[in-house]
């Protein structure tokens, strides 16, 4: 804290805490936001719905993803012009 203080990163030792406090909270809420999501897909697991994933599922979903991207791009490049 002193060499921040000192570097002028800081300028009191009040803002160092501040500073942590956030961040720790930023970590806390991303920490919840993921358990939360774990929490909704074991629950959908357990409903039933989840899926097989096997290697010919995963390259047609890779390639999904690939096609609705690139038409994204070629639609955003479109509307620029």
């Amino acid at each position: 804290m002193r060499q921040a203080i000192e570097s002028g990163r800081i300028h009191r030792p009040e803002d160092a805490v501040e500073e942590a406090l956030r961040l720790w909270e930023e970590r806390e809420r991303n920490r919840a936001e993921i358990l939360a999501a774990v929490d909704a897909a074991e629950a959908s697991l357990d409903r039933g719905e989840g899926i097989v994933i096997t290697e010919q599922s995963a390259r047609e979903l890779a390639d999904d993803v690939k096609r609705r991207g690139r038409a994204r791009f070629e639609a955003e490049r479109t509307a620029r012009r």
